[in-house]
């Protein structure tokens, strides 16, 4: 369940941040298209890191099954 939480919770923070920045590009304010730059690019890095998280998680898992299928023989 924590999976689908972070991803949702990244998803919703690109979609703020993109419209942060466009409001800030709109409106001429350039604190505001930078602070919406920004979040957008803190979602994509929290994915990027979940994503490398579970493919260390799956090949840990792996090793472990092989081991106690060796284990077994």
């Amino acid at each position: 369940m924590g999976d689908l939480t972070n991803k949702f919770e990244n998803a919703k923070d690109k979609v703020i941040g993109e419209a942060k920045e466009t409001v800030g590009k709109t409106t001429g304010s350039q604190e505001t298209e930078f602070k919406g730059k920004i979040q957008s690019k803190k979602a994509d890095l929290k994915e990027k890191l979940d994503d490398s998280k579970e493919k260390i998680v799956a090949k840990i898992n792996d090793k472990l099954d092989e081991k106690e299928e060796n284990n077994e023989n």
